[in-house]
């Protein structure tokens, strides 16, 4: 991508952020801290049927001039844009997906996430993992405990592999697993349209929204919203009608909903 192409002060407006636009591991942290905040994950386009397009104008016009969110490919890309716009060298993988998934069961490569290289410092960052998104950068180093703003992590190193872990509620969780293969759009765009379209991928039948704040972390699936606090406490409801659909993606995701579709459209959806 030609970097000149990005509008570097629309995104760091979006996020809010005003610190030095320098290449540094305190600016990497902040805007990785932001980024996540700001822009919701989302998948409402996947779960009505709508294309999902991951060039640099399209990524803008959604995430920066809509007030729309995205998944993992729309987020992190548009992370490395902004990245690779402040001087960070940035190179794009994926990973298999191991929440929530038995371990007997081998997922398909599917997430995307970043590698950072500065000052011969290698970073993962990750501003696309829903309800786990990472809210901090975090250093390649196996088995190290790294804070983050709402629980720590680490990386467990096996067999050429990284597994990425988040400490909840006093135990590792696996969240997923990579190498350091470098991927490139044409990589990230075959899985897009595959998670975008296919009738069994779980974007385009299930709506998910997420989002962190400051101590908690806020999700959306499908009807049911979770709170999860960074004491460890949870809260779940589940949403009645589309009037609370709509007020909870206006005031606790941020979301504008996509051109010509109603909350009824989407609360229809949800019901069928």
């Amino acid at each position: 991508m030609n970097d000149t192409a990005f509008d570097l002060d629309a995104y760091l407006g979006r996020i809010g952020y005003r610190g030095p636009r320098t290449a540094t591991p305190d600016t990497l942290r902040a805007l990785h801290d932001l980024h996540p905040r700001a822009i919701a994950f989302e998948n409402l386009d996947p779960f009505l049927n709508r294309p999902v397009a991951l060039d640099p104008a399209a990524l803008q016009r959604k995430l920066l001039s809509s007030g729309r969110g995205g998944y993992c490919y729309e987020q992190n890309l548009l992370f490395s844009h902004a990245l690779a716009a402040l001087g960070f060298r940035v190179a794009g993988l994926v990973a298999r997906v191991v929440w929530n998934q038995p371990g007997d069961v081998v997922m398909p490569r599917s997430h995307m996430l970043l590698r950072v290289e500065l000052d011969r410092t290698t970073y993962i960052a990750d501003v696309g993992f829903g309800g786990m998104t990472l809210t901090a950068p975090l250093r390649l180093v196996a088995g190290l405990e790294q804070e983050t703003p709402l629980e720590a992590s680490r990386l467990v190193e096996a067999d050429g592999a990284f597994t990425l872990q988040a400490k909840i509620g006093g135990a590792w969780t696996s969240i997923y697993r990579f190498d350091l293969q470098q991927q490139v759009q044409a990589d990230y765009e075959i899985l897009n349209y595959f998670l975008s379209t296919h009738p069994s991928s779980h974007f385009v039948t299930n709506l998910i929204v997420a989002r962190p704040v400051a101590d908690r972390r806020h999700a959306l699936f499908n009807r049911r919203l979770t709170t999860h606090h960074r004491n460890g406490t949870s809260e779940r409801r589940e949403l009645a009608n589309a009037v609370e659909l709509g007020a909870v993606l206006d005031s606790l995701f941020g979301l504008v909903l996509p051109s010509a579709v109603t909350i009824d459209d989407v609360w229809a959806r949800l019901k069928g």
